[in-house]
Parts: C-alpha cells; structure tokens; sequence
C-alpha cells in the first residue's frame, strides 16, 4: 500500500496480516481523490473507520490542514500512529483510538468548544460485512452539527449495497462503481423551512 500523490507520494505505508482490515485500494483512492481534487487542499479531513489509516493519510499528503483518524481497534489505531510517525507528520493530525459514533460524539464536542472548526470531508468505510453501520453513521452525520456547510462526506461500500439517496442535510451526488467496491458521495443541502 502506497501513497498516490502529493507531498508522501510513493511513501510506503505499513499493514498488518493479522488484523481483519480491507484497506481501499490504490485505484480507488486514486479515483476518490480526482474527484475531490483541490477541495482536499486545506481541508479538515475525517477518516472514520481508519484501519491503516490510508485515506486520511492521503488527504494530508495531499494538502488537506488536519486529518481525524477514527478506528477502535487499538491495534489499527497504533498502526496509523506508527505511519504517521514513519512519514514524520507531527502535527495536523488526530488519531481516535474510539468508534465511530464516540468518535462522532467527540467530533461535536471538539465542535462545540470551537464552533470556527468544522469538519469539511468526512470518509467512511465500515467493514461490509456490518450493514447496519452504514445507516447508522450516515444519519448522524446527516444531523451533525460539525459539518462545514459545503461537507462532503465519501462512503465505500460493496456495490451490491444500495444506499439511500438521503440522510437528513446529507444528499447523494454521485456514485460510482469500481470492481465490487463503490463509493457514494453526499453533499451537505440547506432544508428548505
């Protein structure tokens, strides 16, 4: 697993066999950050379900100010402190050894605190095997109230699974389908009252 683009461009990043994880490819993260293309630049960046932490990483290589890394399993959420450390990042990045609804939770909190800080793109990959998770996260997310107003938030799933068009502020854009992966993109949307 390498790093596509940006400032860690080619940078090997560290996996473990032992550990259940399916990190997203090279060829869709490549596809997913084309897409975001300069909105990644200066973007506070949330990487829920980190795993190796790939995706986040990626957002900081490619110029994005702050990533928020969320992953449980304490051995995944080491695993992304010791890629950072490889790469030398030191700052601009927080990693949340918690799962995703605590790390939501924290996210609004951390908001709350500090209503200028927003979170601008969020990514999601929940193991495809947990179903539930996805509407689950999504409808918090579609209620948060740490989204910027132009957030975007990225969901990989397996393309057999069909989510809807909206949750909450949270309207799907675009999906599109690579091998049996795809990725969904929702935009935040003002309800009209």
């Amino acid at each position: 697993m390498r790093i596509i683009a940006g400032k860690y461009r080619s940078r090997v990043l560290k996996s473990s066999r032992g550990m259940k994880l399916r990190p997203t490819s090279d060829r869709l993260r490549e596809t997913l950050f084309n897409i975001l293309g300069p909105q990644t630049a200066g973007a506070r960046f949330v990487d829920l379900y980190a795993g190796t932490g790939a995706v986040g990483i990626e957002a900081l290589s490619r110029g994005a100010a702050h990533a928020v890394f969320v992953e449980k399993h304490a051995p995944a959420a080491a695993l992304i402190r010791q890629n950072l450390d490889a790469l030398g990042v030191t700052t601009g990045a927080t990693v949340l050894a918690v799962d995703a609804l605590r790390g939501i939770e924290m996210l609004a909190a951390r908001h709350a605190a500090d209503p200028a800080w927003a979170a601008d793109i969020v990514f999601l990959d929940p193991p495809w095997a947990e179903e539930a998770e996805y509407a689950r996260v999504l409808a918090l997310l579609g209620a948060a109230n740490f989204l910027a107003p132009d957030a975007r938030v990225v969901v990989e799933h397996r393309n057999k699974l069909a989510l809807p068009e909206r949750f909450g502020k949270l309207r799907r854009t675009r999906l599109l389908e690579q091998g049996d992966a795809a990725l969904s993109f929702y935009q935040m949307e003002a309800l009209s009252v």
